[in-house]
């Protein structure tokens, strides 16, 4: 749908969540807290069926909002709400109802604001997979997308009938990210993004590797930033214990020469590489095949792992040529490194950070920053990583003019 609004939490911006008769209604009260805790607010309408399934009283506590289900129950509601939300969400969405939207029925107080409505619309369908891939209905759906309705699709999955297949409503998670995205600024629609996050590991013997504190936070932080401002985003991820953000690519590496392979490979057609892992600057010198025994003593002899960030600069004659941000994690004020740094390996731009200052540091969940360009030093003060991951994305497209309006 057309006019979509600029993105950003602020307490009078609501969507409309329209819940539908599936038994996957258990998960609305779920859905409205992630979107509240996002920092926007949600009215509810609900179809007669879905009261069979959730009751209303339970959608009212959590949004803090009356919730609607019939025409009449507040004159002109249609209008009201469809004039001053900032998005539909239908989730559960049922065959009917999306049958309904797609053949402009309007009769019930749901489908009636959608056929009021002028702004982005996002359908979560729920039903059992024989209905899903029936052909009519996949007309039906795929006309709605065409008109610029938004689908997430459903998840593979044991259906409430027992079956098994595609049907499953998808994740809050991903319902949720769609939202963000959709909301957002869209600055950088379009644009190829690869981000490397977390730590490497280099292995002594089958069991024992050494590696670093990296928890893959600030690079994760990147990754969902720039996916909801929409880019097309591929995350090479080192071992780490988070989730990756919703719908993006996701490689997952172990060591520093499976990094610099999925790295190398991936920025062949990106416009932005941004290079936060921590990856190992040594590794064994000697592999055991086999598991060493405490009682064998043994002197450990490293060498120097590559320098991933400086081969993908020295190959931009055979790449797309992409903006290239490094990272560098000191102990103390060195900035000079940083300079250094990005002097030395031809990158466009690195962020320095003191991982022993005050609310830095490799598993916080804040960061302090400096990010240095060939011309410029701007200071990214305390705030949490996902924060400081727009900066850095608001400063990359300044430097590069490459974003979307």
């Amino acid at each position: 749908m057309e006019g979509r609004p600029e993105g950003g939490g602020n307490a009078d911006k609501y969507i409309v969540l329209g819940v539908t008769g599936s038994i996957a209604a258990y998960k609305a009260p779920l859905l409205v807290r992630a979107i509240r805790d996002a920092e926007i607010g949600v009215k509810v309408v609900m179809t007669d069926a879905a009261r069979q399934f959730i009751t209303p009283l339970a959608l009212e506590i959590v949004s803090e909002n009356q919730v609607l289900w019939d025409n009449f129950q507040s004159p002109l509601s249609h209008i009201k709400l469809a004039g001053n939300a900032a998005a539909m969400i239908i989730a559960p969405a049922t065959l009917n109802t999306i049958s309904k939207f797609s053949t402009a029925i309007a009769d019930n107080l749901l489908t009636t604001i959608f056929m009021a409505f002028h702004g982005p619309v996002i359908i979560a369908p729920a039903m059992n997979w024989r209905m899903y891939e029936n052909p009519i209905f996949k007309d039906r759906l795929a006309y709605l997308k065409d008109k610029g309705v938004i689908e997430v699709p459903p998840e593979r999955g044991t259906l409430a009938c027992g079956e098994e297949g595609v049907g499953r409503m998808a994740s809050v998670g991903r319902i949720l990210h769609t939202l963000l995205r959709t909301l957002g600024s869209g600055d950088m629609k379009g644009l190829k993004v690869v981000v490397s996050s977390g730590p490497t590991r280099e292995y002594i013997d089958p069991v024992r590797f050494i590696t670093n504190k990296s928890s893959g936070k600030m690079g994760h932080a990147l990754a969902r930033s720039a996916s909801l401002r929409g880019a097309i985003v591929t995350l090479i991820s080192g071992p780490t214990s988070l989730l990756p953000p919703e719908d993006i690519e996701v490689i997952r590496v172990e060591t520093s020469a499976g990094m610099q392979r999925a790295v190398l490979e991936k920025s062949k057609d990106a416009d932005i590489v941004v290079m936060a892992a921590a990856v190992c600057d040594f590794r064994p010198e000697r592999f055991s095949p086999g598991k060493l025994s405490r009682t064998e003593s043994f002197n450990l002899s490293l060498n120097k792992t590559t320098d991933i960030l400086a081969e993908v600069s020295s190959q931009r004659g055979t790449l797309k040529t992409p903006y290239i941000t490094g990272f560098a994690a000191e102990t103390g004020d060195r900035k000079d490194r940083a300079r250094e740094k990005l002097h030395s390996k031809g990158i466009d731009m690195i962020v320095f950070n003191d991982v022993t200052a005050k609310g830095a540091g490799f598993d916080s969940d804040t960061n302090v920053m400096s990010v240095i360009t060939r011309e410029d030093e701007l200071f990214i003060p305390e705030m949490p990583k996902g924060d400081g991951a727009n900066r850095i994305f608001d400063i990359i497209l300044r430097e590069t003019g490459r974003g979307c309006s």
